[in-house]
């Protein structure tokens, strides 16, 4: 009987899959990596500190979501500059232009198709790339009108979660999706010729492994850039503030298979990520598959990545601009 997609990853010892990633990962890729620590947070390791205006997200929504998903609640809103109408949009862009930011993320809650809002912003997002920046979008499900706007505004970036398993869209979405609606967005944006950077939420299902090597599969078969691995982080006041953090061996697993099924493909992994020890093997994980960014470091990830023969460099933008 044939192997499924999963069992290629999680049978083998983990120890075999990193290191058969990290040889593919030597074929393709300079032995660099970029530490990457956008301005969202404050981060300070002694060894790099970042300015904390050269990167910015603003949310077209505020604090808004349709769907108040079980793993965020609104709660990875807040912290973004709100931007809920094109008028204030305009003015937070002169702003942050004026304050010396070199890049943004444009994001936001989402409608109940699963889409972020952005119809009416597509020409404020036009004016922040004529004024110089940097700009990623995060869509959720694209429609083509908006990846067509958007194609026009000539932005860099389209970031979006793909999710490979229906019971999790239904049960931490909350979202009358599929699998399938996930893979046409990636279609879509290929077909107009944008910059996709999909994401894969190691854990996201509670905590369990379900989706996740579909949803690489769906990266792999329909395009996309790049691809970045974040990983399930419990925040307190959402519905997952009580779920166990992800086992690190999960992700170095997701990682690995990353790797292994697209080999020419820039890899990172993520700003979320849950905080305790497991971070830290989590990270030693993605330096040993061979990755080529990774958000908000550890000192000791950095150490490690330096005594693995690792050129390291850093910079305050989002981990997907390498």
């Amino acid at each position: 009987m044939m192997a499924t997609l999963p069992s290629l990853f999680t049978n083998p010892p983990l120890e075999e899959l990193l290191a058969e990633a990290n040889q593919i990962s030597m074929r393709h890729f300079p032995r660099e990596i970029l530490f990457a620590a956008p301005s969202q947070k404050h981060y300070d390791t002694g060894i790099y500190r970042n300015q904390r205006k050269e990167f910015l997200t603003m949310s077209v929504t505020g604090d808004a979501c349709g769907l108040m998903c079980d793993h965020c609640g609104t709660k990875v809103l807040e912290g973004m500059l709100a931007a809920k109408s094109p008028t204030r949009f305009a003015e937070i862009g002169a702003q942050i232009v004026s304050q010396g930011a070199q890049g943004v993320l444009v994001s936001g809650g989402c409608l109940d198709d699963g889409s972020v809002p952005l119809d009416r912003f597509i020409d404020d997002i036009a004016r922040l790339k004529a004024d110089g920046l940097t700009v990623l979008v995060h869509t959720g499900i694209v429609r083509r009108s908006v990846a067509q706007g958007l194609k026009r505004a000539g932005v860099d970036q389209i970031l979006l979660d793909i999710i490979g398993d229906n019971d999790t869209i239904r049960d931490v979405y909350h979202l009358n999706r599929t699998v399938e609606d996930y893979a046409e967005a990636l279609s879509i944006l290929q077909e107009e010729g944008l910059t996709a950077v999909p994401h894969v939420v190691v854990g996201l299902h509670y905590g369990e492994i379900r989706g996740e090597y579909r949803a690489l599969e769906l990266i792999r078969d329909y395009g996309a850039q790049q691809v970045v691995i974040v990983v399930l982080q419990p925040i307190p006041g959402t519905a997952m503030a009580d779920v166990k953090s992800v086992p690190a061996a999960d992700v170095g697993r997701v990682l690995a298979a990353a790797r292994m099924m697209m080999p020419t493909m820039s890899i990172s992994l993520g700003c979320a990520k849950p905080v305790g020890p497991e971070k830290r093997l989590m990270e030693q994980y993605a330096v040993d598959v061979g990755v080529q960014s990774i958000a908000y470091p550890l000192p000791t990830t950095v150490r490690y990545a330096e005594q693995q023969d690792y050129a390291v460099r850093y910079h305050e933008q989002c981990c997907s601009i390498l």
